[in-house]
């Protein structure tokens, strides 16, 4: 099970995306009870968002799929960073090796959609220790 925790950092001013993209950063990670959270840092200079949900995908230390979850990232204003927190649960974070970005389950906002917030994600890491891909 998932639980989401959202957090507003009060960061104005140009997102680190390009002119029209949509930047995720997965910050780190942080045992939390007896789930992993994931810390992730997002600068939206696409569109304002209602919505976005993404399917993602974690992978343990031995290649294996340890969780298929969907991570709601709520609306995201256009040009301020967010950072959004997602407990996955039954997961040590030291066991964590990948996070992949699967796709865009659902997005929602001003003239866009699914494909374009495809179209423009770029997911990167900063998290020690774990890639991530898309």
């Amino acid at each position: 099970m998932v639980r989401a925790a959202v957090i507003v950092l009060a960061a104005a001013g140009p997102a680190a995306a390009d002119a029209a993209g949509l930047a995720l950063d997965l910050n780190r990670l942080d045992d939390a009870d007896s789930a992993c959270r994931l810390t992730f840092v997002a600068d939206n200079a696409l569109a304002p968002l209602t919505s976005l949900v993404l399917e993602t995908v974690i992978f343990d230390r031995a290649g294996r799929v340890a969780a298929l979850t969907l991570f709601d990232f709520g609306d995201l204003p256009a040009d301020r960073r967010r950072v959004r927190q997602f407990d996955v649960a039954g997961i040590a974070c030291a066991d964590v090796a990948q996070v992949l970005v699967n796709g865009v389950a659902s997005c929602a906002g001003d003239g866009v959609d699914a494909a374009s917030c495809a179209a423009a994600l770029a997911v990167t890491g900063s998290a020690p220790g774990v890639e991530v891909a898309q």
